[in-house]
């Protein structure tokens, strides 16, 4: 496990790997975070089978110390790639995103932090089904599963789905650009009104980033993203404060009056 946290390091040079905590509590060792951009356009070194051995390995830490205000995120590269820096202060982040993940491989791994006790848990998957031609049936379904995974699992936790976020269209220089560019902005725009709606029915909460990251052609606008994929440091900006704010209205709210409830009980 070391060697892989090294390879790691040193490939990639991203704290997110060491360490799953921003504040306000340690959870695993010491380190001092350094903002790095990674070459997203470049395969990474590990297996997936790595991934979710260091994804394991991080849950247990969160399952074992139960840090306060736990907060996970989940999904794929897009949450991965989210800088420690950057994240909301208040709440200890553990990120469960790996990279070139699918709704199909998010549904199989989710028992890998079952231990855990979240507050929140932040899902964003499906643009690499679509790229892989996934269908839209095929993608709500999964997405359905794992709301119904998550609920069950976690009963106290709130659960959010994020949107899908368009990608870069003409502009994108993701190497995988013709397998991006056969799947239409305007797919994923109406993908995400039915995942809206399953939220609704499922009684989970909806996040809704896709407008915040659109321009007037309803793409990824050019300065939020590297590639026309992945997101650009004003992109985690953008999502970090989109974060921040649902979390203030829509979530702490709610957190409050289940604390008053459960208080009166005692």
């Amino acid at each position: 496990m070391l060697a892989v946290i090294l390879l790691i390091w040193q490939q990639q040079r991203l704290s997110a790997f060491f360490g799953i905590v921003t504040s306000p509590e340690p959870i695993s060792r010491n380190f001092s975070p350094e903002i790095a951009t990674p070459d997203l356009g470049r395969r990474h070194q590990l297996s997936y089978q790595q991934w979710i051995d260091i994804l394991t390995q991080e849950a247990k830490v969160a399952a074992d110390q139960r840090p306060p205000h736990l907060t996970i995120l989940v999904g794929d590269s897009l949450s991965l790639w989210f800088p420690p820096e950057l994240l909301p202060e208040g709440k200890n982040w553990l990120n469960q995103g790996i990279s070139g993940e699918t709704s199909n491989g998010l549904l199989k791994r989710l028992e890998i932090f079952d231990r855990t006790q979240p507050e929140v848990i932040f899902v964003m998957i499906g643009i690499n089904d679509l790229i892989r031609g996934v269908s839209d049936r095929v993608i709500l379904n999964n997405q359905r599963q794992i709301i119904n995974y998550l609920r069950k699992t976690h009963p106290t936790a709130q659960i959010v789905v994020q949107s899908i976020l368009p990608h870069g269209a003409d502009e994108a220089t993701w190497k995988g650009r013709d397998k991006l560019l056969a799947v239409d902005n305007s797919r994923i725009r109406e993908l995400n009104q039915q995942l809206q709606s399953i939220c609704n029915k499922k009684g989970v909460k909806y996040l809704d980033l896709h407008p915040l990251f659109t321009n007037k052609q309803g793409n990824l606008r050019r300065e939020f993203t590297t590639d026309g994929l992945h997101l650009s440091p004003e992109g985690y900006i953008v999502w970090r404060s989109a974060l921040q704010i649902y979390s203030e209205i829509e979530l702490k709210p709610q957190q409050e009056e289940e604390g008053k409830r459960l208080k009166g009980k005692g």
